[in-house]
């Protein structure tokens, strides 16, 4: 990430990726203010055996897409709401990027699906990320499903007021 501000956001990746049993490294790396050591970790990614990079950063959120052009390893954008513009700037900085060097780009401040597409493409190459991704939407449709059946036995109001409490 490209600030300590970035932090809470970002940990929502890196807590999804330890529920799925992935080993996740945790960075503050600057784009602009520490750019030859951001230059370094991304040269150096590939030979360290990182598969796959999550970088959130907000503003000019240029750290995604700097790492993108370092290394061959897919990089997968977090823009951090900012104040001015309330993440419009960043969101807007990573996914605009340049023919060939591809970033791909989370909703702002969505470290969980940043984690969660990360799981996605790991699934492909391990069977046991597979199949704990699977039961993971598995669960998610089950529990969609059964707030709408309790949904019609209680009615609305009751629904809301238990939802509530």
């Amino acid at each position: 990430m490209g600030s300590d501000s970035d932090l809470p956001k970002m940990r929502e990746a890196v807590d999804i990726l330890e529920e799925f049993g992935i080993e996740a490294e945790v960075c503050i790396l600057s784009a602009h203010r520490t750019p030859s050591e951001m230059m370094e970790y991304a040269k150096n990614a590939e030979s360290q055996g990182i598969k796959l990079i999550i970088a959130g950063a907000g503003g000019a959120a240029h750290l995604p897409g700097m790492i993108a052009s370092l290394t061959i390893i897919p990089v997968i954008g977090v823009p951090i709401e900012s104040k001015t513009l309330k993440g419009i700037d960043s969101l807007l900085s990573i996914v605009q990027m340049p023919a060939g060097v591809p970033v791909a780009t989370v909703a702002i401040n969505a470290g969980k699906n940043a984690g969660l597409l990360a799981i996605q493409i790991i699934s492909l190459y391990d069977y046991v990320i597979n199949e704990k991704m699977k039961l993971f939407r598995q669960r998610m449709h089950d529990n969609v499903r059964l707030k709408n059946h309790n949904l019609k036995i209680q009615g609305i109001k009751q629904f809301l007021q238990e939802k509530n409490n």
